[in-house]
């Protein structure tokens, strides 16, 4: 199989997904459960978990220059993988029947608040191992939120989990 297949098969199976999500009448508590995952994922959930692990002295002050570290290092990776892909937004291709939240940019791949979820949820995991599942739980919810709101493929919250898991490693390897 070629790569060029093997793009075409994912966009593919990117389409069918949008179609079917942008169809779903889903149940209130799904809507505003993804709603409320999309708005924690622009970042104020992860301030407010950076100052309470501040809390924790020495630690706490590598974890959270660990994982702002992650964050910086995701976003450029994010906006210039972005300008490269130049993959249209679903929300730009097909109307969705319930969602009208307007992207925060232009392009679709990679996911920026995925890669800022994971980066932030990994790197503070390593750290504080009890912490992950709490942390992965709001990561995978912001992840979801943004494909079942339109405004990224599947594939870009797939690939926006992977860069910010990778980029969480190296931070942690650097400041743990």
């Amino acid at each position: 199989m070629t790569v060029s297949t093997m793009f075409h098969l994912i966009a593919a199976g990117d389409l069918k997904l949008m179609r079917k999500l942008n169809n779903w009448r889903a149940p209130k508590w799904i809507r505003l459960w993804a709603l409320a995952a999309t708005r924690a994922g622009d970042g104020w959930l992860w301030g407010l978990i950076g100052i309470a692990i501040l809390l924790f002295g020495k630690e706490g002050r590598l974890a959270t220059a660990a994982a702002g570290s992650a964050v910086l290092v995701g976003a450029a990776l994010f906006v210039s993988l972005k300008r490269v892909s130049g993959r249209k937004r679903p929300c730009e291709i097909e109307p969705h029947c319930w969602a009208t939240l307007l992207p925060p940019d232009q392009f679709s791949f990679p996911s920026g608040h995925t890669i800022t979820a994971f980066a932030v949820s990994v790197t503070l995991g390593l750290f504080y191992p009890v912490l992950l599942p709490f942390l992965l739980f709001c990561a995978v919810s912001i992840a979801l939120s943004r494909v079942l709101l339109g405004m990224h493929f599947f594939s870009d919250v797939l690939a926006g989990a992977a860069l910010g898991t990778v980029i969480a490693m190296g931070a942690y390897i650097i400041f743990g």
